[in-house]
């Protein structure tokens, strides 16, 4: 059996999760979609207004994976909720156990927040990660509809707010 280990992300690792996204990119065709750099990484991870969080797993001593989450609100229930923004286990990695403890970990950073909700999105067309979250009992939520402005957009419809 492998040994897993599931650790915060270190200022020093930025590059190697920027590396991870690239990777998760490829896998769901979204290269195109990535903006991202090392130094907005570290400033969203580590900045003065940080605005989220970073595991990394590693199978035997060797970067396996990686899981980023953020802090929702929801006004129904009156507290925070948890966002996984992204779960990816490399290919060779998969299988061992490290995406269900990366799940499981950043559950507990929910739990220890008194989160209420454990939020993400999966694509449709993912089978593997979606019996993967069918199998951690994970509610699907077919009447909601995930609504997106770039910020090109946001800027827009705030002038014409004025």
């Amino acid at each position: 059996m492998p040994t897993i280990a599931i650790t915060p992300i270190t200022r020093a690792e930025a590059p190697i999760l920027l590396e991870l996204i690239h990777e998760l990119a490829t896998y769901e065709k979204l290269q195109q979609e990535v903006v991202a750099t090392g130094d907005s990484l570290e400033n969203a991870l580590f900045g003065p207004r940080s605005v989220a969080g970073a595991l990394i797993a590693r199978c035997d001593g060797k970067i396996a994976g990686y899981a980023i989450y953020f802090f929702t609100f929801s006004s129904f229930v009156g507290r925070e909720g948890i966002w996984l923004e992204d779960l990816y286990v490399r290919p060779a990695f998969r299988k061992r156990g490290a995406g269900r403890q990366l799940i499981e970990a950043v559950a507990k950073v929910g739990v220890d927040r008194n989160c209420e909700r454990f939020e993400w999105t999966a694509l449709d067309w993912n089978e593997l990660a979606l019996n993967f979250y069918d199998k951690l009992g994970a509610q699907k939520l077919d009447k909601w509809v995930l609504m997106r402005m770039k910020a090109k957009e946001l800027l827009e419809s705030g002038r014409a707010a004025k």
